[in-house]
């Protein structure tokens, strides 16, 4: 056998790639905004496909409390490794990671589907969301190096509604695999798509033009940045069941305070940072990243609370809560193509501003509506806008901020811009339920089951109220968004830097 021979033919086959069949044909890009949105659609599956298997795999590995880390192990790895995975795809290239993360992100799942324990679980969980994170850090950065301008809020559109179907029908795909196969079949399902996305990425995804200059990776930053991450996220995960002032939360707060000094200080210092803070003197950079992390906050305090109305108010089953549920992410669906459609023609302040007073309008709603009968119509009329508003923001808002980037930033810049989506979604489900909670206290009332109905009505209004006032924050800021539309702009460093 001739393994060198072998070797050779190889590396030819990867350097002819991409397809002619593909780079040739009018409106090449959609077919690289195609391929983007399986992996984007596939990450976000399985950020919620689990949720319906928690009590399978509490039942079949014995485990108690503990099997809620299948689910925070893949997020905490997921939000640790954005910024970093986008850090390396700047300098070794998108289109290798990318395609690497689509097998890491396959060999992770069938380690899942194959986990004889709840350890060996969790630890083919962390290599699944590594994969993820490579997938979820190039997907935007991808589409924003290849897209046109004219088109890319468009493109990014259809990039945000990938990942908030796969968000949306993640527990109606693993209810069904569970009842049919058992819940093994939830992680083997991924491996022939996962195949048919590593396909797909190298015969379309565009080779990337790197410089010539040696890469130099910032090791001290990481070793900084990922135990920072991971304390924060732990910190707003945990912090409900372990209590706000208990040692173990005051002292993860503390852990995190010390590594972000001792992050900024070693970013400003070094000569190639893992994060350059210059990136923050970017108004639309900045701004973009905020909103967008107080609009996941938003939209996961809404996906929080209400169940919570739904169940112990309404005494609705679950499977018909989760089926009432989908209205936001279906608004999102439904909105998000059509807002970076508008914003590559009117420019995204005006549609961003607009998509966070809907968003905010329509919670504010919500609140008012909830009652202990209240016009379920309205309600899912009310979610659904709450998901069309934050359809209206997301694309537009992606677009800019990776707009405003170098070319050689825009991979750090994507998994910013994820980091803050994954921060905003933890705080959110941490704020709503601590503030909650505190309210049900106030009113003679318990989160358990069974206390009274009537404590539940005031303490959900009141913490809605301050999701409208955080989504009318966010309005705020985006009114002072600068920046033009995109179709009048020729490239995608608009704002030169120094690096």
């Amino acid at each position: 056998m001739d393994i060198g021979g072998e070797a050779h033919g190889l590396k030819a086959w990867w350097l002819s790639l991409p397809s002619r069949r593909f780079t040739e044909r009018a409106g090449y890009h959609w077919y690289v905004v195609g391929t983007v949105c399986v992996g984007a659609f596939m990450a976000a599956l399985d950020a919620s496909i689990v949720n319906v298997a928690l009590p399978d795999l509490g039942t079949y590995f014995r485990a108690g409390s503990e099997v809620g880390w299948v689910l925070i192990a893949y997020l905490l790895t997921l939000a640790t490794l954005l910024t970093l995975f986008g850090r390396l795809a700047d300098m070794l290239g998108r289109k290798p990671l990318y395609t690497f993360g689509f097998l890491v992100f396959i060999v992770g799942s069938a380690a899942c589907g194959a986990a004889l324990s709840m350890p060996m679980l969790i630890v083919a969980r962390v290599f699944q969301a590594a994969g993820a994170a490579m997938l979820q850090a190039n997907s935007v950065a991808i589409i924003t190096a290849t897209v046109p301008p004219s088109v890319r809020g468009q493109a990014i559109g259809f990039q945000g509604s990938a990942q908030a179907v796969g968000l949306s029908v993640g527990p109606a795909v693993g209810g069904a695999l569970i009842a049919l196969f058992g819940w093994r079949a939830i992680f083997y399902v991924n491996v022939p798509v996962g195949l048919l996305g590593t396909l797909a990425g190298a015969l379309i995804l565009p080779r990337d033009r790197l410089s010539g200059n040696r890469p130099w990776f910032d090791w001290v930053g990481s070793a900084l940045f990922a135990p920072l991450l991971v304390a924060v996220m732990l910190g707003l995960e945990e912090g409900q069941t372990w209590g706000w002032s208990s040692p173990r939360i005051l002292g993860l707060w503390a852990v995190a305070l010390a590594l972000a000094l001792a992050f900024w200080q070693w970013e400003r210092r070094t000569r190639a940072p893992l994060i350059d803070l210059r990136l923050f003197r970017i108004p639309v950079f900045t701004i973009g990243n905020v909103t967008g992390l107080l609009s996941y906050l938003v939209m996961f305090g809404v996906l929080v609370l209400m169940p919570y109305f739904f169940e112990r108010v309404m005494h609705y089953p679950s499977a018909v809560v989760g089926l009432v549920m989908t209205a936001v992410p279906l608004g999102m669906t439904v909105t998000a193509p059509v807002a970076g459609r508008a914003a590559d023609r009117a420019g995204p302040r005006l549609i961003t501003t607009g998509g966070m007073v809907v968003a905010a309008l329509a919670t504010f709603l919500l609140a008012l509506s909830i009652g202990t009968r209240p016009d379920v119509v309205f309600l899912v009329v009310e979610l659904f806008f709450v998901g069309v508003g934050l359809g209206m923001f997301t694309p537009p808002n992606n677009s800019s901020v990776m707009g405003s980037l170098p070319q050689d930033r825009l991979g750090v810049g994507g998994g910013i811009l994820n980091m803050a989506r994954s921060l905003g979604m933890a705080s959110g489900t941490a704020v709503s339920l601590a503030l909650v909670t505190i309210l049900l206290a106030v009113y003679g009332g318990t989160l358990a089951a069974g206390g009274p109905v009537g404590p539940w009505i005031p303490s959900l209004r009141w913490t809605l109220y301050l999701l409208v006032a955080l989504g009318g924050i966010a309005a705020v800021l985006s009114v002072f968004r600068v920046g033009q539309p995109h179709s009048q702009s020729h490239k995608a460093d608009p704002l030169p830097l120094e690096w």
